[in-house]
């Protein structure tokens, strides 16, 4: 393709950036560091427009990377309600989040229509701030449409975006583990149907992108998760519970 024409294709377009708090931003910031989440920006190429999912900890950076790269920031999108993912006070730390990015850039922040009041409550931001959004629905940045999914369980309205074969996780599913379901607003049996059915449609060779660095890798395919991850090991819901409840 030559450099000066536009790209041809929806991947072509698909701008997809996985940056790890405390490495790729943040650098020494000692919280940052601990938790190691991963916030990812998702953009077009053409229009440079671009999201940004579960932006924290040093949000200004964030959006300065991204002008840099000659992207506006048109959105947020938000997998849960927790502060090292969305901002707040994180026991008695307080975490730049979405406030802060409204400030900078203000826009609306999908989320999940049972996660309204959480993620009000966590980061102060008014019902207005909000984009709230049903499983399925798909919002689109530029020509990328990411889709939405409802993945209840570590939190009630935790979700999974799924862009061009890519999955963001966001907590409810690492490439070891899943999100824990004994915090406020966490299911065990909610969480097991999110993975055992709600994300059953998501086929095996999609890379999972997840929301922390709890591996040496930092993705791998759906299937080879599927493969090895022991939360994929109970054959039905009562064993699930047994291990996980």
């Amino acid at each position: 393709m030559d450099r000066h024409s536009p790209p041809s294709s929806l991947e072509d377009r698909l701008d997809f950036r996985q940056l790890l708090a405390g490495r790729d931003f943040a650098v020494g910031d000692p919280i940052a560091g601990q938790m190691a989440n991963f916030v990812y920006r998702i953009g077009d190429r053409v229009t440079k427009e671009a999201v940004l999912v579960d932006p924290c900890y040093a949000v200004n950076e964030l959006v300065d990377q991204a002008e840099q790269d000659g992207y506006r920031i048109v959105g947020a999108l938000a997998t849960h309600y927790h502060p090292d993912h969305v901002g707040g006070d994180l026991f008695g730390h307080p975490l730049q989040g979405i406030r802060e990015l409204l400030t900078r850039c203000p826009c609306r922040v999908h989320a999940q229509r049972a996660e309204a009041p959480w993620l009000q409550r966590v980061t102060g931001c008014s019902q207005s701030d909000l984009a709230l959004h049903d499983s399925g629905d798909v919002v689109q940045v530029g020509a990328i449409p990411i889709q939405l999914i409802h993945t209840p369980g570590h939190t009630p309205g935790s979700q999974c975006f799924l862009v061009q074969n890519r999955l963001v996780a966001g907590d409810t599913l690492f490439l070891q583990g899943c999100g824990r379901t004994d915090l406020p607003g966490g299911d065990p049996r909610q969480l097991y149907l999110s993975l055992s059915q709600r994300l059953q449609a998501v086929p095996d060779d999609a890379v999972l992108y997840p929301g922390h660095l709890y591996d040496p890798r930092s993705s791998a395919s759906l299937g080879e998760t599927r493969r090895s991850n022991f939360v994929f090991k109970p054959k039905s819901e009562a064993e699930w519970l047994q291990m996980f409840g």
